[in-house]
């Protein structure tokens, strides 16, 4: 039988092997380069902020402005007949009051009200009527239906062309602007009795009425009322 002394410990290998993973470990470690001056890399490195933008300071000159007005001989070419100084001098002082004024916006408007008052006053339209007349305008024209309805007549008519809208006279007084529009038009109507009898009408005809609208230059409403009307004989 072997001495005591000469037996095997197995605690000896689990020792030793912890010996030599921690010499190795320590080796490791001391034998990196360390360089003070040098931070080492991060994963999570914060992101660098964006440079702050400063939003540029507002010009004191627009981006971009309205088209400027024209003047001299051609400010209101294609309004107004050239020679008519009463409408030119008229449109001008229309214009100062009112600088959203623009003379061909208002033509192209005018028409179209003229078409839709025509129209309206033959059906007898009254609801129509009354957000485009004045008072003494729409009373006028109310007062002239209502006869018809009291007779039993009824009106048909159409306005077949306008050939030609100009303005004839211009003027701006305290709170109102007023523009006169010549019309040369040609219109179809009929009127009817209580049976449908054909009473007059059937034929084109040409007219010629100057019509004048108005508004207030301050007013929210852009809309101009027709003021007066008047047919050229």
């Amino acid at each position: 039988m072997p001495a005591s002394g000469d037996l095997f410990d197995p605690t000896l290998i689990v020792f030793a092997a912890l010996a030599v993973f921690v010499i190795w470990k320590l080796r490791s470690v001391l034998g990196m380069r360390v360089d003070r001056d040098t931070p080492p890399p991060s994963r999570f490195a914060p992101r660098r902020p964006a440079p702050a933008t400063v939003a540029p300071a507002p010009s004191a000159t627009p981006v971009a402005e309205a088209p400027a007005r024209p003047s001299g001989t051609e400010r209101w070419d294609g309004v107004a007949e050239k020679g008519v100084a009463s409408a030119w001098s008229g449109l001008d002082a229309v214009a100062a009051s009112d600088p959203s004024f623009d003379g061909k916006t208002f033509l192209s408007g005018a028409r179209r009200a003229y078409e839709l008052i025509i129209t309206a006053f033959a059906k007898g339209e009254r609801e129509t009527l009354k957000p485009l007349l004045s008072q003494d305008v729409f009373d006028g024209f109310s007062a002239e239906i209502a006869r018809r309805e009291q007779l039993g007549e009824t009106m048909e008519t159409a306005v077949i062309a306008i050939d030609s809208a100009t303005v004839d006279a211009a003027r701006a007084i305290a709170g109102r602007n007023e523009v006169t529009v010549r019309f040369v038009a040609r219109l179809m109507s009929v009127r009817r009795d209580r049976d449908g009898e054909t009473i007059d009408g059937g034929q084109t005809r040409k007219v010629v009425e100057r019509w004048t609208f108005a508004r207030d230059p301050k007013a929210s409403d852009p809309n101009w009322k027709l003021v007066a009307t008047q047919a050229e004989d």
